[in-house]
């Protein structure tokens, strides 16, 4: 539990709705990350596979377009490259997909924090509510603020 929203008085309610925001921002950051290492990875491997076929393949039997292909399907290796490939392309796919819903999941709660605000901070809890959106703003990049992202 955050310190600062501990030390302010916010009813029980709130607090499990601020945890839970700072939950899935950080499992969105989490996939953000995971997404942005895989498609480097991907990528890199895709140029330097690209490479090793055209220089190993192409470069050497340069007769027709046949006997490069021939080549191509006989050998495993480049089986095996192609499939290393696909199957990385294949995770790069999954963790998008798993990113954008950790995204819209978290613009939801947030959101649905900001419509019901009024509700969350009555009385002199609402003059308090400023410090902890805040503190969210600076320490984990939430905005409680405004509903656009």
């Amino acid at each position: 539990m955050d310190s600062i929203i501990r030390e302010k008085e916010v009813d029980e309610a709130t607090n499990q709705m601020l945890q839970n925001l700072i939950k899935k921002k950080l499992k969105s950051n989490r996939y953000k990350t995971i997404h942005f290492i895989l498609l480097t990875f991907a990528t890199m491997y895709s140029i330097s596979a690209f490479y090793y076929v055209y220089t190993h393949l192409v470069g050497t039997n340069q007769q027709s377009v046949l006997d490069t292909i021939s080549i191509l399907l006989s050998q495993s290796l480049f089986f095996y490259l192609g499939l290393i490939g696909c199957i990385l392309f294949g995770a790069v796919k999954i963790y998008f997909d798993k990113k954008e819903k950790a995204e819209k999941e978290f613009h939801d709660l947030r959101c649905e924090i900001i419509d019901k605000s009024k509700d969350l901070w009555k009385e002199e809890r609402w003059r308090n509510r400023h410090t902890i959106y805040a503190h969210l703003k600076k320490q984990y990049d939430i905005n409680l603020y405004h509903e656009s992202k």
